[in-house]
């Protein structure tokens, strides 16, 4: 008879990853809907950082694996890493038990591109399934409820940057020459 062993989230480390969010010329930031969701469940993009990989690398990787985006231009990074864990129904079973969550380095990119750039079939295994633009302030409410408080302070800390940009306007931030 196969017993199931309880997982200890305090015994398990937090996988390290990035997440993007992605503003538009409008100011809206990119969500997209993943094909494995609970409930149809949108998200910024976001994956795991590869052994020996810089943060701001593997985020340009992610976004451009999970969306094919690659027109972007640096804005802001996160001041800290920010955390999540995962809720008991996953743990044990995401990334093959080995997490008890993620811990996350964000990155404000500007999208240059337009949107027939965006490809959400650009990799090999695709995670979403349908895309939008909308206010950074809407996320928290459309990702699953384990993540939300990590939602809420990336929007918090990126809110300054949701405003329309002029196009061919230095990424903001840039204007004074930091």
């Amino acid at each position: 008879m196969a017993r199931s062993a309880r997982v200890d989230p305090a015994t398990l480390p937090y996988r390290r990853g990035v997440g993007i969010v992605l503003f538009n010329r409008d100011g809206l930031v990119f969500v997209a809907r993943r094909i494995d969701g609970p409930g149809g469940a949108w998200q910024m993009p976001q994956g795991g950082i590869d052994r020996g990989e810089k943060p701001r690398a593997a985020a340009l990787r992610e976004l451009a694996e999970e969306t094919g985006i690659s027109k972007v231009e640096f804005l802001a990074e996160s001041t800290g890493w920010l955390s999540y864990d995962l809720p008991p129904t996953l743990l044990g079973k995401a990334w093959r038990g080995r997490y008890r969550g993620q811990t996350q380095k964000w990155f404000a990119l500007a999208f240059t591109g337009d949107d027939r750039d965006i490809d959400l079939r650009a990799s090999a295994h695709p995670e979403f399934d349908d895309w939008r633009w909308i206010e950074l302030s809407r996320a928290p409410s459309m990702i699953v409820p384990f993540k939300r408080d990590l939602y809420e302070r990336v929007a918090a800390e990126f809110a300054a940057l949701a405003a329309p940009r002029m196009a061919g306007a230095p990424p903001r931030g840039e204007e004074d020459g930091r």
